[in-house]
């Protein structure tokens, strides 16, 4: 498989070794998105109603147990994220380019369908706070990711 190189490090490493060249904040910045997605996974997983009405805000009349039970679903794949974007930041740093690339993907998508034609019908326009969150992240993600393919 060719490799799509940067200007110091390539986004998909020949191994999964140590040998990353890029800034280390990168790495550093990567480790606090992967608590900052660990800890809202344990919340959508533990809380009674999966955060969807404590922290969401969203009214859970007429499909509660639906709604709860997404929330949960969410959760636990974003924990599964969050447990390899750590690992990824912590030891297996020759694939910091890789994750910050998918992560600002997965971030550009939910920021379209929370603000695009999807999310244009959110209950009497209410944005959840991850919405904002999310808007957010994109160009921190966007410097992160060109941190991580400049050789420090």
């Amino acid at each position: 498989m060719a490799e799509l190189t940067g200007p110091g490090m390539s986004l998909l490493p020949a191994s999964t070794n140590d040998a990353y060249g890029g800034m280390k904040a990168a790495a550093w910045g990567l480790t606090v998105i992967a608590a900052a997605t660990i800890i809202p996974a344990l919340l959508h997983i533990g809380l009674p109603d999966g955060g969807a009405g404590v922290i969401a805000g969203l009214d859970l009349t007429g499909a509660e147990r639906t709604i709860i039970s997404l929330f949960a679903w969410a959760g636990t794949t974003q924990l599964v994220w969050g447990l390899m974007l750590l690992a990824v930041s912590l030891r297996y740093r020759s694939l910091v380019p890789l994750a910050l690339g998918l992560l600002t993907l997965e971030r550009a998508l939910h920021t379209w369908n929370m603000w695009g034609p999807k999310g244009s019908h959110l209950a009497g326009g209410h944005h959840p706070p991850e919405v904002w969150a999310t808007v957010g992240s994109v160009p921190v993600l966007l410097i992160l990711l060109a941190m991580s393919l400049r050789r420090a």
